[in-house]
């Protein structure tokens, strides 16, 4: 199952639910010369699991330097999607095993869909499985010391998903068992409703709908993208609802001390349709959170907006993207912070002739400069088709993003570029893809950088024959 890193398409998969808007030394030469990552692999153990031919990677996160974790999914031999996870200890990645438990609870297709580490040996993630009925049920799953326990149907969703369709969209975890989940799910009228659950000393309490969007959802249909936790009992989440109008309006809700408040709209972005996709806190009542909306001429525009003191302030279009989005296509895919006032954020927008590039922009010292084309990818981007997909910030002024390019063949290809210092080195082509991606069809889902320099990437190729295959990669 091929799943598209655009977000322009937004597309809840369920009867009556369609938004109308957005989807050796040879080895350490070559590490020296790609700007310190190393050579893409295929992920180990998954040439046995994934018989079916269809493998990806959705999740990544580290925890320290050379502690990494990914998930995604593999198709079996009967061809059903099964979710796993893999670890990387010490600089080695070891082999993808079955997310323990879903072999009991998946009946269809599974995958992991987010994940989080807080500590080496210690992460939680979350996705969706489709039970014995056909319906489509949330999970959550945590690792702890080192050990992955049984996937779980998150608590509370059999009650509120009578509609059949629920999924976490995203996972964040501010300590060992302490960590929030977030997503949607169908209610009885076939509504789609937002919710976030929440563990806390290693246990998951019961699912709750955002709180004050039933006020919000009134055209019945809301989803949380994107939860971001800085510290335990103190996240932020971001996502969207629909009005009686039937338009489509980004929220943002804060946790505080443990408990959730109410959803606000977010303020300052054209009244119409709009949706926050990524956000990302730094610290307690500091948190950035990137999205998109269509201005009054139908026009894709891209917005951040930020939490200071725990209050959000009026969203601003992302600087210097009405310059580069001159054919009104724009979209932010994710965002970073590694410290109050010092984060990066990346998607792509639509050029005067029509074509896709990709954009960096970063916030420094609390004033975001302006977006940029992605250095090199000039180059790369010969088929006009170029969007950063992922961006991870360990310090401040150091970030690594990751993407895909269509190449001068009409080829999907995959980069990474690394901000140094405040400045956006030269995106390259992910380090020995060439040769894995003989089907010319690859794309990066995450990266993750636990430190300045130490960063993962994970997502697939198309190995040939059109049979997808899982792979990571690594910098040091």
């Amino acid at each position: 199952m091929r799943r598209a890193s655009s977000v322009l398409a937004i597309a809840v998969v369920t009867a009556g639910l369609v938004p109308a808007l957005l989807t050796g030394a040879g080895a350490a030469a070559a590490a020296a010369t790609a700007g310190g990552w190393g050579s893409a692999r295929e992920v180990p153990g998954t040439a046995v699991l994934n018989a079916g031919g269809n493998a990806e990677i959705y999740a990544m996160s580290c925890a320290a330097a050379g502690s990494c974790t990914a998930g995604g999914y593999y198709t079996d031999a009967s061809d059903h999607g099964q979710a796993f996870v893999v670890t990387e200890t010490k600089g080695r990645w070891q082999k993808a095993t079955e997310v323990p438990g879903m072999a009991a609870l998946n009946k269809g297709y599974a995958t992991v869909s987010s994940l989080s580490c807080a500590a080496a040996g210690s992460c939680a993630a979350g996705g969706y499985y489709r039970d014995g009925s056909g319906h489509t049920q949330a999970f959550v799953v945590t690792e702890t010391k080192g050990r992955w326990q049984k996937a779980t149907e998150v608590p509370g969703t059999a009650a509120l998903n009578a509609g059949g369709f629920a999924e976490i969209e995203s996972v964040s975890c501010a300590a060992p068992g302490s960590c929030a989940a977030a997503g949607y799910y169908v209610d009885g009228s076939d509504h789609g409703q937002a919710f976030v659950v929440t563990e806390t000393k290693g246990r998951w309490s019961k699912a709750i709908e955002v709180p004050g969007t039933a006020a919000l959802n009134v055209g019945g249909n809301a989803l949380v993208y994107s939860v971001s936790c800085a510290a335990v009992g103190s996240c932020a989440a971001g996502g969207y609802f629909q009005d009686g109008s039937g338009h489509f309006h980004p929220f943002v809700v804060t946790e505080t001390r443990g408990r959730w408040r109410k959803a606000a709209e977010v303020r300052g972005v054209a009244r119409g349709n709009g949706t926050v996709i990524s956000l990302s806190c730094a610290a307690v009542g500091s948190c950035v959170a990137g999205g998109n909306y269509r201005d009054s001429s139908g026009e894709l525009q891209v917005f951040v907006v930020t939490e200071a003191r725990g209050r959000w302030g009026r969203a601003v279009e992302a600087p210097g993207t009405a310059t580069l989005n001159a054919g009104g296509g724009a979209e932010i895919n994710s965002v970073s912070c590694a410290s109050t006032g010092n984060c990066s954020a990346g998607g792509s927008y639509t050029d005067s002739s029509g074509r896709t590039q990709a954009f960096v922009v970063s916030e420094i010292r609390g004033r975001w400069g302006k977006a940029e084309e992605v250095p090199g990818t000039a180059t790369l981007n010969a088929g006009g088709n170029a969007a950063i997909a992922s961006v991870s910030c360990a310090a401040a002024r150091s970030c690594a993003a990751g993407g895909n390019y269509e190449d001068g063949s009409g080829n999907d290809q995959v980069f990474v570029v690394t901000d140094t210092n405040g400045r956006w080195r030269t995106a390259i082509e992910v380090p020995g893809t060439a040769t894995l991606n003989a089907g010319g069809f690859a794309d990066i889902a995450s990266v993750s950088c636990a430190a300045a320099g130490s960063c993962a990437a994970g997502g697939y190729y198309d190995a040939g024959s059109g049979h997808d295959q899982a792979f990571v990669v690594t910098s040091s």
